[in-house]
């Protein structure tokens, strides 16, 4: 596999408007990576009744499966974001399938907590990494034309693995149990690796060798003088309120919906099923606004659609109703994602650009990991749609947030 040397063709359309083949193909990489991530924590809080029975896990032993996924996942985060920085974009998106393959397929031959406790927290280290390597190599792939709708893309992957782990495993755990799923879950790391092992290095990657510092300097950049301190703060406001608000309503309405409402699985699932492909239809939506209006009026837009969107959901009771707005509530909540790795590509430099991405991003999510315990407190201490109602407040700060720190870096050739 050819993960160094110079690329013989540009990556990006002769033009430098349309986009190449390299282009295309360096976002069904980064897509399918991203994917995987959503899959394979979907299936895993699938299967955590069926591990539990087996191998006779309480419910903190099994709850802590997914804890330590997450864990894993923000270590992997942090460490392979500066690797792909230093040693390559391919390269390092090889390493963390290898490792992901190797730690999910011995999951399947676990014998007890212990050892299926480390196969996770190292399958969740190698995803780690999907989420900002995915992106800096699609925003480097792509004309800065489009980028925005590219990185909006590859966060569409984390979606569409979700809604096949949602598809599929009702249907496949029964017929081949919790070990068998985890080896399907291997599946699309060899997609992923056999569309990456036909790829080269980014010829911007290439064109900054000389520009590489050591591992640490990469995390310097981040904070590197005032202006870039301030778009680092920033972009942690937005990814925090995105993944405090995702985790918040996505961990708690099902549940809310069941035990307040009625709603039989069926139902759950159907409002699972709509909520997310709203949030698939607001990525989208959001990546092609940002290419032609600029990011920071998309984002305002979505965040005062999440502010609506949140009250109006609070005050509904009518069943269907609920089930059907939770489609919009989707839309503006989470179509956010869809921008967030175009912002990140432009504000830093290449030699530290998928560090910025994960670090950043990692940094959202454990502030993120909060929302479903304050939505449950909340929850409790008054009542589940005051609860809901509060995270308007959060949407607020996420505006000002994007008024006062966020830059508009429409067209901003990459550096």
């Amino acid at each position: 596999m050819n993960t160094t040397a110079t690329p013989v063709a540009s990556d990006v359309g002769s033009d430098g408007h349309q986009v190449s083949s390299y282009g295309w193909k360096a976002l069904a990489g980064s897509t399918v990576g991203y994917a995987m991530d959503g899959f394979d924590l979907l299936i895993l809080g699938f299967m955590l009744s069926s591990i539990s029975a087996e191998l006779h896990f309480t419910p903190t032993q099994a709850g802590s499966l997914v804890t330590w996924t997450l864990i894993g996942a923000v270590a992997g985060g942090l460490i392979f974001g500066a690797l792909s920085d230093h040693f390559g974009r391919i390269r390092v998106l090889t390493w963390t399938i290898v490792l992901f393959a190797v730690a999910t397929g011995l999951c399947a031959f676990a014998t007890g907590y212990w050892d299926l406790l480390i196969y996770r927290t190292v399958a969740g280290i190698g995803l780690g990494g999907e989420f900002g390597i995915g992106m800096a190599l699609a925003a480097e792939a792509w004309p800065a034309k489009h980028r925005a709708k590219a990185t909006s893309y590859v966060a569409l992957g984390w979606q569409i693995g979700v809604l096949a782990a949602a598809l599929l495993t009702p249907v496949l755990l029964p017929a081949i149990g919790w070990r068998g799923m985890f080896l399907v879950g291997v599946i699309p790391a060899f997609v992923a690796w056999f569309i990456r092992n036909r790829l080269h290095e980014p010829e911007l990657f290439v064109k900054t060798t000389a520009k590489r510092k050591s591992l640490g300097e990469a995390f310097k950049l981040l904070i590197k003088d005032k202006a870039t301190a301030k778009i680092s703060a920033g972009v942690v406001v937005l990814c925090s309120v995105q993944n405090f608000g995702y985790y918040g309503i996505m961990i708690w309405m099902p549940n809310f919906l069941a035990k307040q409402l009625g709603f039989n699985l069926t139902k759950s699932s159907m409002w699972t099923a709509v909520t997310i492909v709203g949030m698939m239809s607001g990525i989208w939506i959001f990546g092609q606004l940002a290419d032609r209006i600029g990011r920071k009026p998309s984002f305002l837009l979505f965040q005062t659609g999440a502010v609506v969107m949140v009250l109006v959901y609070s005050s509904l009771s009518d069943p269907t109703t609920m089930l059907w707005a939770g489609a919009l509530l989707g839309m503006f909540v989470n179509g956010m994602m869809g921008g967030y790795g175009a912002v990140m590509s432009e504000a830093y430099p290449t030699e530290a650009r998928a560090t910025a991405q994960n670090v950043l991003f990692n940094i959202g999510r454990g502030v993120g990991g909060f929302g479903p315990v304050v939505v449950g407190a909340l929850a409790t201490a008054y009542s589940f749609q005051t609860a809901i109602a509060l995270l308007a407040l959060i949407y607020l700060a996420d505006m000002v947030a994007t008024v006062f720190l966020i830059p508009e870096l429409k067209g901003t050739e990459l550096k």
